[in-house]
């Protein structure tokens, strides 16, 4: 007599026969149902910025475990990381000057990884690298995003120079993913592909700085 599957595995099992549209949705919904979790059970949201903080670490890490392993950098945006150093850069000195805690160790450690993603594409992947489809234009994104942290910052006690480098890296990291995103539209890579390839730690990430 065969013995009755538990219901977790019954649910993977379910999970992986559907389609890649379905595991997209999927993946959607249980990010909204993360987030409405997460408002009701955690009142210190702090710990959720610092456990942000380092899963966008780690994910980076694992990155650099898949560059050092597969020899390739095929399909990756090296804009996309060059405006993540950026925004990691002006949050470092934000952090440093304004309040210097774990957050700052934190971005410290981000910038650091994302710093040699960017060397390894430039110099030890660069047969692999696709230039040709990383063709968005950093200048569309970074030019907004400071004219817009000129008009629209925070209004606290810190300096007002401190306070316009938080915003830009603020609303620079919003729209970091951009370049990427053109690089999938101009390898006509679908969606539900990025949910079967990409690390589900930086799914993880977006989820805790969504909240």
């Amino acid at each position: 007599m065969r013995a009755p599957k538990r219901p977790i595995h019954a649910v993977s099992t379910w999970v992986r026969r559907q389609p890649p549209k379905v595991k997209a949705f999927l993946a959607v919904v249980s990010g909204m149902a993360a987030l409405v979790l997460l408002r009701f059970i955690v009142h210190d949201h702090d710990n959720l910025f610092v456990a942000a903080e380092a899963v966008h670490s780690i994910g980076i890490s694992v990155l650099i475990y898949k560059l050092m392993k597969e020899k390739t950098c095929a399909g990756l945006s090296l804009k996309s990381q060059e405006l993540t150093a950026i925004f990691l850069a002006v949050r470092l000195y934000c952090s440093f000057v304004m309040e210097y805690d774990i957050h700052t160790l934190l971005d410290l450690a981000t910038l650091a990884t994302t710093l040699w993603v960017i060397y390894m594409i430039r110099f030890n992947l660069r047969s692999s690298y696709m230039e040709d489809k990383d063709n968005f234009a950093i200048y569309y994104v970074v030019v907004p995003c400071a004219v817009l942290a000129l008009l629209i910052h925070p209004s606290t006690s810190h300096n007002i120079l401190n306070r316009i480098f938080w915003a830009f890296c603020v609303y620079l990291e919003a729209v970091s993913v951009l370049p990427q995103l053109r690089v999938m539209q101009n390898t006509k890579v679908p969606f539900s592909r990025l949910l079967n390839h990409s690390q589900p730690i930086m799914y993880l990430r977006l989820v805790l700085r969504g909240f």
